[in-house]
């Protein structure tokens, strides 16, 4: 059984998948390495439910593999997702939206503790409107 949060990105990545196998039917990439990449793409879909630490390595590899492999696609990877897996992924993003996520895992890991629901997107629009009033 996934917890809420990790079900969120396992969405992510499904959609993300479909973005990917769009890409491959319409011709755009090398159809033999494209076939490999996406059964590894699904190797982790397989692994990050019920394995989700031993699935991170492979998680920020494929991220990054899909922004360097695939820049036409890249402005369509969630941001959620290069922060979920961390590490290197974490170079594709700027430092003030770096920040936002660092805010919005600490509301996370404080609700959790109290035992309280979490809800990533209404708190990421706040934080997100929050940080707009200050940039202005």
């Amino acid at each position: 059984m996934t917890n809420p949060h990790l079900a969120y990105h396992l969405q992510l990545l499904a959609h993300l998948r479909t973005i990917l196998v769009a890409l491959g039917d319409a011709e755009q990439v090398p159809e033999e390495s494209h076939a490999l990449f996406l059964e590894r793409y699904d190797e982790l879909l397989t692994q990050l439910p019920t394995h989700p630490l031993d699935s991170q390595y492979l998680g920020q590899d494929l991220l990054c593999q899909i922004i360097q492999r695939y820049p036409q696609i890249a402005h369509l990877v969630p941001r959620d997702l290069l922060w979920f897996f961390g590490g290197d992924c974490l170079h594709y993003m700027p430092d003030e939206e770096l920040d936002l996520y660092q805010q919005l895992e600490e509301r996370r890991y404080e609700a959790q503790q109290q035992g309280q629901p979490f809800d990533w997107h209404a708190e990421k629009q706040l934080l997100g409107a929050t940080d707009d009033r200050q940039r202005h």
